[in-house]
């Protein structure tokens, strides 16, 4: 049994605090470790073998270096170009397992899910084992706790354990909802599947066989390194962009659901954190420096400062160094309308936090004026950035703790606390970082344009052009 982990996401839902660099799987919103390591740490006793992750290009470097510290190296980490949906993402996560000349079984995981049983989930795992070497797709359908809206619904046929699915339904309204909780028949589709990788793949080339060609492609035509295996962009973007329901569950025969009771939740907004968060005697769930008198089922997340509340009712409020959300929690879902109609402005605050990760470390944007920009810059033991040129800033450099050795042109100089350099416009240069504690400075940029597309890199351990 191969973990099948699909780490995509655009980052709008619970937008300020998840951006489109930086979605939510990434995040620790429910005690210490991130939701992707969490979910790998969920079924690592399940699995014969480390996972296979499909994840967003731009993501990679958080991909392995997430997975690193809870432990796991992916056997693949399949990078999407674009984002064609999941059921090509699974059909190239299918066809990498195959490789090795097996045909396992492929537990598919969205990589942002809370579940708080654990043991049933795994319980629930092995019991839909059978079924799935038979050669059924099972799905997991989750016993809905009220009358949800907002999910997809599957209706299972009658019997008891692993069954026939009846059909798939979309979200329904509020009174549709109702009946469907009435009946007992219907559960929350969960996006969760086990199957043979052979059995998905024979489903998908009956129903959708230039999918499945344009995913064959992409692979075929990928590029491998050590950590990552690139998919062709242009095979990949050949595929129709569909969902694994759409192009598969709801056409197949072999669709099998198991009901599942085991403290599910996508997380798909911050009223839905609120859930899941941990409350006082008054429903008030805060994390961070957060001060409320008066208040009632409130969600709090403060990011470094002070968040006061008074005398309010259901409303959320996050604050983020560069954007604060108060929204009402019946209104929370509208949040994406809020990231539309920043993107629309061509506005940062969707796509960036004001603290940027990169491979090699982190900067932070801590100050910016016309023609000055203020950096802190965190660079990881052992960690070297591009050797790289600017055409129209300059750069001074102070070291405020760690071991910094810069690079410039021909001349190589070792820096450490509290002393400084400076960076001409044209000059090339590079900054490492060859101590065992993290290097952490202040830059100070100006020039006539400070973006970061102001980068001609000659040499990028990271691959980076």
């Amino acid at each position: 049994m191969i973990p099948v982990i699909l780490s995509g996401g655009s980052g709008t839902r619970l937008w300020p605090l998840s951006r489109e660099a930086f979605p939510k799987q990434f995040l620790s919103l429910v005690g210490e470790e991130s939701m992707l390591q969490a979910t790998w740490r969920r079924v690592a006793p399940l699995a014969s073998s480390a996972p296979i992750v499909v994840a967003n290009e731009a993501h990679r470097f958080m991909v392995a270096e997430q997975l690193r510290q809870a432990g796991s190296a992916p056997s693949a980490i399949l990078l999407e170009p674009e984002g064609r949906n999941t059921a090509p993402a699974i059909a190239v996560a299918a066809l990498e397992a195959q490789r090795s000349g097996g045909d396992p079984l492929l537990l598919v995981l969205p990589s942002d899910h809370v579940i708080s049983d654990v043991e049933a989930f795994r319980a629930s795992v092995r019991a839909a084992q059978t079924a799935a070497e038979e050669g059924r797709l099972v799905t997991f359908g989750i016993v809905p706790t009220g009358p949800e809206t907002g999910y997809g619904y599957i209706r299972a046929e009658d019997g008891e354990g692993v069954r026939a699915v009846a059909r798939f339904v979309e979200k329904p309204n509020a009174a549709t909802a109702e009946a469907y909780l009435a009946s007992g028949d219907y559960f929350w589709n969960s996006g969760m599947f086990l199957f043979r990788a052979s059995a998905f793949l024979a489903e998908l080339e009956k129903y959708g066989p230039q999918m499945l060609a344009a995913c064959r492609a992409a692979l075929d035509l990928a590029k491998r390194d050590e950590d990552f295996v690139r998919l062709d962009k242009v095979a990949f973007a050949s595929s129709e962009s569909d969902s694994i329901d759409y192009a598969v569950m709801e056409r197949t025969a072999r669709a099998a659901v198991l009901p599942i009771d085991v403290g599910w939740n996508d997380v798909g907004s911050w009223s839905a954190l609120w859930e899941v968060a941990e409350q006082d005697g008054n429903g008030n769930a805060h994390h961070g420096d957060v001060i409320a008198r008066n208040c009632r089922n409130t969600l709090a997340w403060g990011d470094g400062r002070l968040v006061a509340l008074l005398g309010l009712e259901d409303v959320v409020v996050v604050d983020t160094a560069d954007a604060v959300l108060v929204a009402h929690k019946d209104h929370v879902q509208d949040v994406k309308a809020i990231v539309s109609e920043l993107k629309a402005k061509g506005r940062a605050e969707p796509t960036l936090h004001r603290k940027v990760y990169r491979p090699w470390g982190s900067y932070d944007s801590i100050d910016m004026g016309e023609r000055f920009q203020v950096k802190r810059i965190t660079v990881k033991p052992g960690a070297s950035l591009s050797l790289q040129m600017h055409h129209h800033r300059a750069e001074h450099w102070i070291v405020v703790s760690g071991t910094g050795r810069i690079t410039r042109d021909d001349e190589v100089v070792i820096l450490s606390e509290n002393q400084s350099t400076y960076i001409p416009l044209g000059v090339k240069h590079r900054l490492e970082n060859p101590g065992r504690l993290p290097l952490e400075l202040i830059e100070v940029q100006s020039g006539s344009y400070l973006g970061e597309d102001d980068i001609v890199r000659f040499e990028d351990v990271y691959g980076r052009g």
